[in-house]
C-alpha cells in the first residue's frame, strides 16, 4: 500500500505543471487548442492602410463530439477488462475510483455533437462576426453567406450552431432574436468538395496499404508505455489496454473535462509519447505524410479559388450593375477535410519542406519527443479546428487585392507569400493554388498510379528492401 501511495504522489507531482488537455492530438477541445495556439502564434497585424475585408472562405471541422458507435464498443470492452484488473489489487488501490463505470454505458449510437461542441461553434460564429463586421454587418441572404455541410449529423449540427452565433440578434425568433438560415449539402457518396476522402478511390487504397506501418509504430509506443505502467502498478497491462486507456483518457478529458481518472495513469512524458503516436497517424494518413492525402482536396481548393476570383470581379463592377455579391462561403466538415486544405496552403511546414509540398512529395514524419515539432494534432486539427482565407480590397496601396490566412483564428503566414501576412492575390494564386490544380480530381483519385518497371519487378518476385535501423521512425 505504501508503494502505491508513493506512485500516486509521484504522479500528482509530475502533473502539477502539466495540462493533459493540451496533448490530446485531434481529440483536443477547440477552446484549449485556441489558447494553446496563442502561445505559438503571437502576431496579429492590422491590415495595410486602405485594405478592407470583402470575402471570407471558412473550412471547419465539427465541434467536440461523443464517441462513435465503434468506439462505444471499445469502451464497453475496456470496462470488462478493467474489472478484471481491479480484482488483482487490494481494496482502495486501483487507479480509477471505486465503482467506476464508463460514462457512455448503455449507449448504442454515438458520434453526435456534444453540448460543449455546440457552444464552441456558437461562439466561433460570434467571434468571426465581431472580427469582420464589414462582411457580416448586412442583412442575411443565403446567396450572400452560403453555409455548406456534409451529410453527417455532427457537421450539420456544427453548421447550425455556428449560424446561430453568427446571426444572433439578426432576427425576431425567441429571446436570442435568431433568424432562420439555410444549410445545404451534397450527396454523401459524391461530395468531392467536403468528403473527398470518401470519394477518392486511390486515397482509400493508398491509406489501406500505409495503415499497417502506422499501427506498427503505434504498437511500439504502446509497448513502451505498457512496460512502464506494468512496472509502476504491478498489473499485467497489454498494448491493447494502453491503447484503450489512452482513448478513455482523451474522451474523459475532452468531452467530460475529467483529467483525474484515466489520464492519471500516465506520466507526462508518456502522454507526450502517446500524443506523438496519434500525431504521426494524422500526418501519415491525413496530412503531409503522402501527397495523395492533400492532392485529393483539389476540388475544395478550386472551389475556394473560384469564390475569391468571383469576389474580386464583382467588387470591381459598378455597384448598380453588380450581381449578388457573395461575401462568405462557410463550410463544415471533418478533420479529413481541414487537414488536406491546410496542407494545400502550406501551413505548419518547416522551411525546407515548403518546396517538397509544392512539388507534391511526401514530408518526413514529425520528430519524436522530446524534440520540438510544429505538426501537433492539438494545433492542426482539434475539434472545431478551422482554416480561413480572407480577401481584402485595397484602395490606397498596390496590389489591389490581398489574401490573409487564419488557422483556428490565429493569423498565419503562408510559406509561399514571402513572409507577408497579407499575400498579394496574384502571388497566392500563382505560387500556392496553381501548382496543385494541374490535375483534376478524377485523375488524382481514379487514374491508376504509375509504377516503375524496377518496383514492378521487385513485387513480381516478392522482393523488398532490407530493413533500416531507422525504420522505427520511417513510414
Amino acid at each position: 500500500m505504501r508503494a502505491l501511495v508513493s506512485v500516486v504522489l509521484l504522479l500528482s507531482t509530475a502533473f502539477a505543471d502539466f495540462d493533459v488537455r493540451e496533448h490530446l492530438s485531434s481529440s483536443t477541445r477547440y477552446e484549449v487548442s485556441r489558447d494553446l495556439g496563442s502561445k505559438h502564434f503571437t502576431e496579429d497585424p492590422s491590415p495595410p492602410e486602405g485594405c478592407v475585408p470583402i470575402h471570407l472562405n471558412l473550412v471547419a471541422r465539427h465541434g467536440t463530439r461523443a464517441p462513435t458507435k465503434k468506439r462505444l464498443k471499445q469502451l464497453e470492452e475496456l470496462e470488462v477488462r478493467l474489472s478484471e484488473l481491479a480484482k488483482s489489487m487490494k481494496a482502495g488501490e486501483f487507479f480509477l475510483p471505486s465503482g467506476w463505470e464508463a460514462a457512455w454505458r448503455g449507449k448504442f449510437v454515438g458520434g453526435e455533437l456534444t453540448i460543449p461542441g455546440e457552444e464552441e461553434m456558437f461562439r466561433l460564429g460570434q467571434r468571426i462576426r465581431e472580427r469582420f463586421p464589414e462582411i457580416f454587418s448586412g442583412d442575411y441572404h443565403p446567396k450572400i453567406s452560403p453555409i455548406l455541410t456534409t451529410q453527417v449529423h455532427r457537421s450539420a449540427q456544427s453548421a447550425v450552431a455556428f449560424g446561430m452565433g453568427l446571426f444572433s440578434n439578426k432576427g425576431s425568433l425567441g429571446d436570442g432574436k435568431h433568424r432562420a438560415f439555410s444549410v445545404i449539402s451534397d450527396n454523401k457518396t459524391n461530395d468531392i468538395h467536403l468528403r473527398f476522402h470518401d470519394c477518392c478511390q486511390n486515397y482509400k487504397e493508398s491509406k489501406a496499404v500505409r495503415r499497417p506501418a502506422v499501427a506498427k509504430l503505434q504498437n511500439k509506443v504502446y509497448a513502451q508505455v505498457s512496460a512502464a505502467a506494468t512496472k509502476r502498478y504491478k498489473l499485467p497491462f497489454t498494448n491493447d489496454d494502453i491503447s484503450s486507456l489512452w482513448f478513455l483518457c482523451k474522451q474523459e478529458a475532452s468531452v467530460l473535462e475529467i483529467t483525474t481518472q484515466a489520464c492519471k495513469l500516465f506520466l507526462p512524458e508518456e502522454v507526450r509519447l502517446l500524443e506523438w503516436a496519434d500525431d504521426v497517424e494524422l500526418h501519415h494518413l491525413k496530412g503531409y505524410g503522402d501527397s495523395i492525402n492533400y492532392k485529393m482536396g483539389i476540388s475544395l481548393l478550386s472551389n475556394v479559388k473560384e469564390a475569391i476570383v468571383s469576389a474580386m470581379e464583382e467588387s470591381a463592377r459598378d455597384s448598380t450593375d453588380a450581381k449578388f455579391l457573395e461575401k462568405a462561403k462557410l463550410r463544415f466538415a471533418h478533420a479529413e477535410t481541414v487537414l488536406p486544405f491546410a496542407c494545400l496552403l502550406g501551413l505548419f511546414l518547416d522551411g525546407a519542406d515548403v518546396k517538397v509540398v509544392q512539388e507534391e512529395k511526401s514530408v518526413a514524419i514529425p520528430p519524436k519527443p522530446p524534440l520540438p515539432r510544429l505538426w501537433r494534432g492539438s494545433l492542426v486539427a482539434p475539434f472545431g479546428g478551422n482554416t480561413m482565407l480572407v480577401l481584402y480590397k485595397c484602395s490606397i496601396q498596390s496590389p489591389a487585392f490581398r489574401v490573409q490566412a487564419f488557422h483556428n483564428e490565429h493569423p498565419m503566414i503562408m510559406p509561399a507569400c514571402n513572409g507577408s501576412h497579407f499575400c498579394p492575390v496574384d502571388l497566392f494564386l500563382d505560387k500556392i493554388v496553381s501548382p496543385h490544380l494541374k490535375h483534376s480530381f478524377e485523375v488524382v483519385c481514379f487514374q491508376p498510379k504509375k509504377v516503375s518497371w524496377f518496383s514492378s519487378l521487385l513485387r513480381l518476385f516478392g522482393l523488398r528492401r532490407k530493413p533500416s535501423p531507422d525504420d522505427d521512425h520511417e513510414l
